[in-house]
């Protein structure tokens, strides 16, 4: 199976949140390839959240896992750090007072 570019997930990732409802934007684009995808979902209430991906190769598969949580300076904070050590990185913020980010759904694993 090939792998997405990350552009083409990004996009991909912001039409179906568009299409629920949910508002999003990218705060930092990565390389357009293969640069790696953070999700931050910001609660509107002061706290944060970030999802980073993670393989599992000896299952072959990948899953997104909370890297970060936290008041939002704190979890912004975490975002800079990553994003001083890769370049590379994507960043997309949601905004969701529900918690949605949808990245529990199928297909979005990466």
């Amino acid at each position: 199976m090939e792998r997405l570019t990350a552009r083409f997930w990004v996009e991909a990732y912001l039409r179906r949140l568009t299409l629920a409802g949910v508002p999003a934007y990218v705060t930092a684009r990565g390389d357009p390839q293969a640069g790696a995808v953070l999700v931050k979902l910001a609660t509107l209430d002061g706290r944060a959240r970030i999802f980073s991906r993670f393989s599992d190769p000896m299952a072959g598969t990948r899953r997104w896992e909370v890297l970060a949580e936290g008041p939002e300076p704190e979890v912004d904070a975490a975002v800079a750090r990553q994003r001083a050590v890769d370049p590379d990185l994507w960043v997309i913020e949601v905004e969701d007072r529900a918690g949605r980010h949808l990245l529990d759904e199928p297909g979005l694993d990466g």
